[in-house]
């Protein structure tokens, strides 16, 4: 080969190895090209460690920049001021001034419950120069990004917070914490940061500090606490509202344990405790609250309600909160709160002997009432006073709200338009088995619910009308299985009910309501039926303002939940149940009622939820034990029987109701929508007549009839006509004695 042809070889090759070159990102020269040339290794390293330098200069300049700040000042001085909603004032409640604080030195801490602090919050405190960079890194880059709230403080940096700045959780507020958290360290000793820290802390039951803490939670001075006290107050610290002993619910009390544990174990960790001594420790339950100055009687229950509906609408905890600044005007109307308190007395309390009858000790009343054109709370019964009861009766989930929930399964099969196993229209006058035990049909799960005393209704049939007055185990549990609990779940929580664990969506046994629930979302369940199906939302605050804070108010009335001819359907039905059925013993000339009762197995629980077109009211009644906090039954109160819905919590619903509406001129549900469905005539069962009355029927234990108590003149007259009953509606078997009067059949599924 020549030379030229040589030459010309060497220049095809390099034809080819150009293209490979570019395709490597790099140009004819050899240099990279597209992206490639922004993005070089050394120009990512050099643009990190200059962040980093940049970083390093910005907080050199705000470490002299940032000058440590006073006191807090305004936050230790202002106070929550509570009114009613005519606008007088309910109760102050002084947050962080002068309220249950008590500055302690450190030498009067016992120096074994310092270290139950330091391990469970900081265990490199003594250490450390303040400030913990990772844990800050993750707090800002956590607040950031909207996973939650900062976290990763160290002692110093609480204090700090605490002390000088704001609850805010924002990345500015950190970076000033940061700065100042280094020079207090500089500044300050270990021991006094550490002083300061414990007494400016909030634990809950208005303590501020840890003295107050100590009194508040076990009845000594901070300088006699011991050191499972001391790891139980340490625990408590993270949400006081939450861990709390004597509120926490299950999952709080679980929470707040694994904290205690983890304060022990990390001060074995660290070499403060031994091991041995560690394992012979116990948790040391803190003793009843005590209600503070001012929020004796209902006060403290209604600052409880618009404390937590405040923290929810606007986000803030317990510290920003005490904090203070706001006025806070409720809901309440200060005649029928004291009319709804009166009630209680008069036909509770009165007739309760707590100290000769132990069954009398354990009995605990919740109430509230909802003006349903509203969604306004204008009355709530917590207990007898936070000394005696610390969280409010009114807003407790711990019980189950019984038989109050068959109208939800009724809504339920009236929206999804379902039928029956022989594929029949779910109406009011849809004919079912009322036999007890009765086996339901088309579950996957076997239930077959006994009626109450084990009582059989119809002959065997009956409407639906009549197993609501009669509150009828076997029929309701037969309509939900026909409607699916899955749809019957929805249209709960449609109407206001919460989500909570213990909704078995899956099984027959939720027609007799097993999940869990409070008076105040019942009633607003009920206020949405009252509203023709437009959703209310119960709110217990009127307004709130601050200085520094926005509140936004809840949206009390809403769009339709449900139909207006579904609503109306269920309130039609209902006033059946008033008029003939368990809850005959609220009837009364001055106004036109509907309601529903509602007992738990083993006589728990009792409810009574009614409603006019004026006022939606639920009062429930529950046993506690006193010792021990677990439900315990009600049968026996005041030296009766079996204390059901349609007994204590329906004459206290009447008497308050009648108060509560004297001089307003009452009026008649509009119903016009409500469609009862067409009359059904059973087949022949064992029955010389196959007709069935669409009158409601009882069974011979019909109530007392009590006498109308008119609030206003009437056109109307009281229902005094005595009436036979109907052969094929009276129970087929029962007790031959006269049995007491018809409330909510207990139910024969696991206890909650």
């Amino acid at each position: 080969m020549g030379r030229a042809e040589a030459r010309r070889a060497q220049q095809q090759r390099g034809a080819r190895r150009a293209p490979r070159e570019r395709a490597k990102g790099k140009g004819s020269a050899g240099k990279p090209t597209g992206i490639r040339r922004f993005f070089t290794w050394k120009k990512i390293l050099g643009t990190f460690l200059g962040m980093i330098l940049l970083g390093m200069g910005a907080l050199v300049a705000l470490y002299f920049y940032v000058d440590e700040p006073d006191p807090n000042a305004d936050a230790l001085k202002q106070s929550n001021v509570y009114k009613y909603a005519d606008g007088t004032i309910m109760t102050r409640d002084t947050g962080q001034g002068t309220l249950n604080r008590q500055i302690v030195p450190i030498d009067k801490i016992p120096m074994d419950v310092q270290t139950a602090f330091i391990a469970i919050e900081n265990k490199s405190f003594r250490k450390d120069s303040g400030i913990d960079l990772k844990g800050i890194a993750r707090g800002l880059w956590n607040t950031a990004s909207g996973r939650g709230k900062a976290g990763g403080s160290t002692i110093t940096q609480q204090y700090v917070k605490n002390f000088y700045l704001t609850q805010d959780q924002t990345p500015t507020r950190k970076l000033k914490e940061l700065v100042i958290s280094l020079k207090v360290d500089q500044r300050m000793r270990k021991p006094e940061i550490l002083a300061g820290y414990l007494n400016t802390n909030f634990y809950g039951r208005g303590a501020y500090g840890i003295q107050a803490a100590a009194q508040a939670y076990y009845g000594v001075d901070a300088e006699k606490l011991t050191l499972e006290q001391g790891a139980y107050l340490a625990a408590v610290l993270q949400a006081p509202s939450q861990y709390d002993w004597a509120t926490a619910g299950p999952n709080g009390k679980k929470l707040v344990m694994v904290r205690f544990n983890a304060v022990l174990d990390n001060m074995v960790e660290m070499g403060e405790l031994d091991a041995a001594k560690r394992k012979e420790m116990h948790f040391q339950e803190p003793i009843k609250p005590k209600a503070a100055p001012g929020m004796e009687g209902q006060k403290g229950y209604l600052v409880q309600a618009a404390d937590e509906e405040l923290k929810r609408q606007t986000g803030m905890n317990d510290a920003q909160l005490k904090a203070g600044g706001w006025e806070i005007t409720l809901n309440i109307d200060p005649k029928k709160q004291a009319a709804l308190e009166k009630a209680v007395q008069d036909e509770l309390e009165s007739k309760l002997d707590r100290k000769g009858r132990a069954v009398d000790g354990g009995v605990q009343a919740g109430a509230t009432s909802v003006d349903p054109k509203t969604g306004a709370v204008v009355a709530m019964y917590g207990g007898t006073g936070l000394s005696d009861q610390w969280s409010s009766n009114a807003l407790r989930t711990d019980y189950q709200p019984g038989s109050t929930f068959k109208p939800i399964v009724l809504a339920s099969a009236l929206e999804n338009k379902a039928t029956t196993q022989d594929g029949k229209p779910i109406t009011p006058n849809t004919l079912y088995d009322g036999t007890s035990k009765r086996k339901v049909v088309g579950s996957k799960v076997p239930f077959a619910p006994q009626n109450q005393d084990d009582q059989n209704y119809g002959d065997p049939m009956m409407t639906v009308q009549s197993a609501t007055n009669s509150s009828v185990n076997s029929v309701y549990a037969q309509m939900i299985v026909d409607t699916k609990p899955q749809n019957v779940k929805t249209t709960g929580l449609a109407l206001g009910m919460k989500d909570r664990p213990g909704w078995p969506e899956d099984q027959p046994a939720m027609a007799l309501g097993t999940m869990s629930a409070n008076t105040l979302e019942m009633a607003g369940v009920y206020a949405t039926l009252d509203s023709h199906g437009k959703k209310v939302t119960p709110t217990v605050i009127k307004s709130a303002v601050h200085k520094d804070r926005e509140y936004k108010p809840v949206h009390s009335v809403g769009d339709q939940a449900i139909s207006r001819e579904t609503a109306d359907t269920v309130t039609k039905v209902l006033t059946g149940v008033v008029d003939n059925g368990s809850g005959k013993a609220v009837k009364s000339s001055a106004y036109e009622a509907a309601g529903k009762t509602g007992t738990t197995e083993k006589n728990v629980a009792a409810w009574f939820t009614g409603y006019t077109p004026e006022l939606v009211t639920v009062v429930a009644m529950f046993g506690t034990d006193p010792a021990t906090h677990e439900q315990v039954s009600l049968t026996g109160t005041a030296g009766g029987g079996r204390a059901g819905g349609s007994s204590f919590p329906a004459a206290i619903w009447k008497e308050y109701t009648l108060a509560a509406l004297k001089g307003e001129d009452t009026g008649s549900f509009d119903l016009d929508a409500a469609d009862m469905g067409p009359t059904q005539t059973p087949s022949r069962v064992n029955s010389p007549s196959n007709t069935v009355s669409q009158t409601p029927i009882l069974p011979t234990n019909t109530p007392q009839q009590h006498s109308p108590d008119p609030v206003r003149s009437s056109t109307k007259s009281p229902d005094t006509t005595t009436k036979s009953p109907d052969p094929t509606k009276t129970p087929t078997k029962g007790p031959t004695k006269t049995p007491e009067p018809p409330v909510t059949p207990p139910i024969l599924v696991p206890e909650p």
